[in-house]
């Protein structure tokens, strides 16, 4: 079963699978994030832009939203001959639930250039499996395949994949499906248990160097937390061959009960 299935040219529904973490009768935030990205790969295709890479993806999340039929749009906010800002929008219920705003770039053969990547983890071969309903409910944590290793608390590599299609029935780039896991960098190497701490994200950012390729999204993770109820989850991004960026996400800090 996938995540979504398509209702309209604009509209989608999901399914059991996108269950989230905080509250099981919401939607999980990942794979939102992997169908937006996926619309601005569909836009681009149909203006004939495949010329262009997305090497920015920033996610802002207005607020939970339930399992419910959702609206999309897509616009482009700044056309370009060498860069472009393409906007994608989900709502649900009625309400804005997620945006993204991608920046993408010419493609440009710059490998005699190629240096400074941060150094590589060990791959998923090579990382125990762990199970992630051990300190999530959800049918979203349920449905993927996690390997971990733990350096202490809020600190951890990761190894993530998931066997659901994106969307049912329908071809999803390497990039979307990548994003559609990106999400979990923040519950997967946890600093405190969270039955008694909440620390949800505002937002995500990836910044991308180079493409990522094939079924694993790796996490080399650090999670902070401020003195004023603000943190930090940071992650250096992987896929088997290597790095491939880096991402962010602001929380919110509050004791539960």
């Amino acid at each position: 079963m996938a995540y979504f299935t398509r209702t309209g040219a604009t509209t989608f529904t999901p399914t059991r699978h996108v269950g989230g973490a905080w509250k099981t009768d919401e939607q999980h935030v990942a794979p939102t994030l992997g169908l937006l990205t996926h619309l601005v790969e569909l836009d681009r295709a149909a203006r004939g832009r495949d010329d262009l890479a997305p090497t920015r993806l920033t996610f802002d999340i207005w607020g939970t939203y339930p399992l419910a039929p959702m609206e999309t749009q897509v616009r482009v906010l700044r056309p370009g001959r060498g860069v472009e800002l393409v906007e994608a929008e989900v709502a649900c219920g009625g309400r804005r639930s997620v945006t993204l705003r991608a920046w993408l770039a010419a493609v440009a053969d710059t490998r005699e250039l190629e240096a400074g990547a941060p150094a590589p983890v060990p791959g998923p071969e090579a990382t125990p499996s762990w199970d992630p309903t051990t300190d999530w409910p959800g049918d979203f944590v349920a449905s993927i395949d996690v390997r971990r290793t733990m350096a202490g608390p809020g600190r951890g590599t990761v190894w993530v994949r998931t066997p659901h299609p994106l969307v049912e029935d329908e071809e999803v780039g390497g990039l979307a499906r990548f994003a559609g896991l990106l999400d979990v960098a923040n519950g997967m190497s946890v600093r405190v248990d969270p039955r008694e701490v909440a620390f949800p994200n505002l937002d995500l950012t990836a910044d991308l160097f180079r493409a990522p390729d094939g079924e694993w999204l790796g996490l080399d993770t650090t999670v902070t937390f401020g003195p004023a109820g603000a943190g930090l989850t940071s992650a250096v991004l992987h896929d088997v061959h290597g790095p491939v960026g880096v991402s962010n996400q602001s929380l919110v800090v509050r004791r539960r009960g």
